[in-house]
């Protein structure tokens, strides 16, 4: 659920600078509110999936800790995990925020301004998002003393590019919009 989550997210901030860069992507643009909800939908059940399947409703789990029999204690089992899980919830949060205000009626509460700059948090959630995913996709399942490895997940390398994307689009639609504030500055350089 977590890569289905990435996937609605990836789109949904892909809508903007692309409709930016090229018109007829404008079309997409009233598809970022569903896509958005959807993807908190998506990743609320892949949080709950991993609270109740892995962490088994224990927040020192969630954390990376576990009972080591042969310490006695807790100990923290998984560098790393912690703070990608916690990197991860902090999006869904914010996710889920947007989800709650993602409405024509909610808009005029919030006044068009605060609105979308309550809005602009996307790009929050999707960088926020992309660095626990890619806890989890390269650095969680490597060779360990204490655990079986398994195969590469085949998402690896489709994230990669599409964080990649993401971000050259928006390099893109932001130089596309200095250069139209400003035509004479560039025309006489």
């Amino acid at each position: 659920m977590g890569d289905v989550g990435f996937v609605l997210l990836w789109t949904t901030v892909l809508i903007g600078p692309l409709a930016k860069l090229w018109k007829p992507a404008r079309a997409l643009l009233p598809w970022r509110r569903q896509l958005g909800i959807w993807f908190a939908l998506a990743s609320s059940i892949h949080a709950l999936l991993i609270f109740n399947g892995w962490a088994r409703w224990s927040v020192s789990r969630f954390l990376g800790y576990e009972f080591i029999p042969q310490l006695g204690r807790e100990a923290r089992w998984e560098p790393g995990f912690g703070l990608s899980n916690i990197l991860g919830l902090t999006a869904l949060f914010v996710g889920l925020l947007l989800a709650a205000t993602s409405s024509d009626r909610a808009m005029k509460a919030l006044r068009s301004s605060a609105w979308k700059f309550l809005h602009n948090g996307v790009y929050f959630v999707f960088y926020v998002g992309s660095i626990h995913a890619l806890y989890f996709l390269f650095f969680h399942y490597t060779v360990s003393f204490h655990k079986n490895v398994p195969p590469p997940d085949w998402f690896r390398f489709w994230f990669l590019a599409m964080v990649s994307i993401v971000a050259a689009l928006h390099v893109a639609a932001f130089a596309k919009t200095v250069r139209a504030a400003q035509p004479e500055a560039i025309a006489t350089a």
